[in-house]
């Protein structure tokens, strides 16, 4: 099969990548994925991810190395395997970032990716739902669908209130040029259906001609002569086929499977490949370094208000909830992972917030345990720019292998200053009222362990947090040394041959990653085109 142009991956940024390429009927497209079509139901479902998570047909099920960060702890990393790639399968949950995040690309060297370049593409992707007046910073008429939470709870709604009581702000629309305050939620989310990345693009352009998606397609390895990509190596289903590419191949596979790819096709550290008897075809040593992520720490909250946890424990109350769906598309079915949120400052003589909160009216040990027996909030907390960068090895040269996962959470002083922080304000944010009355206990930390007591509360971290399913940086674009792309998302030293995912982020973003994920995808197609005419 020949195609003049080979995506790898359909996840966030790929099915973005697919609809926009195929768009001009003078290319073919060919969109590869490991993973299934999105049949599954709980997909399409927004509180599908309790089902979806953990589910080997719909997500790699990863986990990382032991991180010292972490006391040693090894911990799941989902990734999304099926159509819509991790967008099928995360929160809903829709988060540009912070206008500094891209200006600071730009002034790493990254031309075309300041916030003003970027903001075009976050507008294309959109059609925005909320009420009211539409501001200059929001899309009307693109293929995703992002709409206000309108699925509210008291506590939510107590914590948020609490937040103002102690000193914060309030904030409509995080997603326009402020990002700092709290209050809910915007989503992926269309008549009570998730709005994942390929219900908004492939769906659209599923009938094209000049588009083929072929899943359950595992690769190899890139083919790539005399430093040309000229396309990839998959393995359909039991069996080894090439799949060529006229023009260019795209790397979409996302943060883990990107850098894996390239190494496993000879590009990246000649020594790390070397190690594992794989035939150097370019020194590329930044390849699978510079991997971060968000780290939450999430202290749980007794309270005597009704949550998740006491809404769904009986047969009876969660058929209640899905006849209520099955019938009108509303109601808990489609609450996202999380409703509540705050970008806020640990110090106000900072620039910007670096902490980011998720409220979740529910509470659980472990995702995989299910929801505590008594009623109870979560107000997880993250850093929202971590410094403590880790990395992505192979432990084989084997394409079924998956690969050693080393996040390297809180290793500098500033990460651990900053969740110790981040827990310490959500705990004094539940002393406020109107919160305080309704909550009958602080399950975790707990009153063993002080607010001002540093040393416990680190501890307390190290031992139970857990990522928030935001990884990036593993093929980083920029100029240095240890730069995996250039500002066009060209591998550097081979032709033909780009990435397109959040493994190409100098930098993480404030906030979850899959509304950057998706601009990524649509600023890549307009430069493919550019370059191809």
């Amino acid at each position: 099969m020949v195609f003049d142009f080979v995506i790898i991956g359909a996840g966030s940024a790929g099915c973005a990548l697919a609809n926009r390429l195929s768009a001009d009927q003078r290319y073919t497209v060919a969109l590869i994925e490991a993973g299934g079509k999105d049949t599954n139901p709980w997909i399409h479902i927004p509180v599908g991810y309790f089902k979806t998570m953990g589910n080997p047909n719909t997500d790699w099920c990863y986990h990382t190395e032991s991180d010292p960060g972490l006391n040693g702890r090894s911990i799941p990393w989902p990734r999304g395997r099926v159509l819509g790639g991790s967008s099928s399968i995360n929160g809903l949950l829709y988060v540009r970032g912070q206008s500094h995040d891209f200006n600071h690309w730009r002034q790493l060297g990254n031309v075309g990716w300041a916030w003003d370049d970027v903001l075009p593409y976050f507008k294309r992707a959109e059609t925005w739902k909320g009420d009211g007046d539409i501001g200059p910073s929001r899309g009307t008429n693109g293929p995703l669908s992002v709409s206000p939470t309108r699925l509210k709870r008291a506590i939510v709604d107590k914590w948020i209130e609490a937040a103002l009581e102690a000193g914060y702000k309030q904030n409509p629309d995080y997603n326009a040029t402020d990002q700092e305050g709290v209050g809910y939620f915007q989503l992926t989310l269309d008549k009570g259906r998730r709005c994942s990345s390929a219900a908004a693009y492939l769906k659209p352009a599923r009938e094209r001609k000049n588009l083929t998606i072929i899943t359950h397609a595992q690769v190899e390895k890139l083919l790539i002569k005399d430093s040309q990509a000229t396309g990839v190596t998959v393995n359909i289903r039991g069996e080894s086929q090439d799949i060529l590419a006229r023009r260019e191949v795209v790397l979409s596979a996302g943060t883990i499977g990107s850098p894996q790819i390239l190494m496993l096709s000879g590009i990246g550290a000649a020594d790390e490949l070397k190690q594992q008897g794989i035939v150097l075809v370019h020194n590329l040593p930044g390849v699978g370094k510079n991997l971060q992520d968000h780290l939450q720490a999430r202290p749980v909250f007794k309270t005597d208000l009704s949550t998740i946890n006491i809404e769904t424990n009986n047969l009876f109350k969660q058929g209640l909830i899905a006849l209520q769906y099955a019938l009108t598309q509303t109601g808990p079915m489609t609450m996202a992972a999380s409703l509540g949120t705050g970008f806020l400052k640990t110090d106000p003589s900072l620039d910007s917030p670096d902490i980011q909160f998720h409220i979740q009216p529910f509470s659980a040990s472990a995702p995989a345990d299910g929801p505590h027996k008594f009623s109870a909030f979560t107000a997880s907390v993250l850093q929202m720019r971590p410094e403590s960068t880790g990395h992505i090895a192979l432990k084989s040269s084997d394409w079924r292998d998956y690969p050693a996962i080393n996040p390297n959470y809180l290793a500098t002083k500033l990460d651990q200053d900053t969740i110790v922080k981040g827990i310490q304000i959500a705990r004094k944010i539940s002393q406020f009222e109107p919160l305080k009355t309704h909550i009958t206990e602080e399950f975790s930390p707990g009153l063993g362990i002080a607010i001002d007591d540093y040393d416990a509360t680190l501890q307390w971290a190290r031992e139970t947090s857990v990522t928030i399913y935001h990884p990036t940086g593993t093929c980083k674009m920029g100029q240095d040394d240890m730069a995996v792309v250039d500002a066009r998302l060209r591998v550097r030293g081979i032709n033909g041959l780009r990435v397109a995912d959040c493994s190409i982020m100098p930098t993480i973003t404030s906030g979850n990653t899959n509304a950057p994920a998706i601009m990524i995808g649509e600023k890549l197609s307009d430069m493919i085109l550019e370059d191809a005419k």
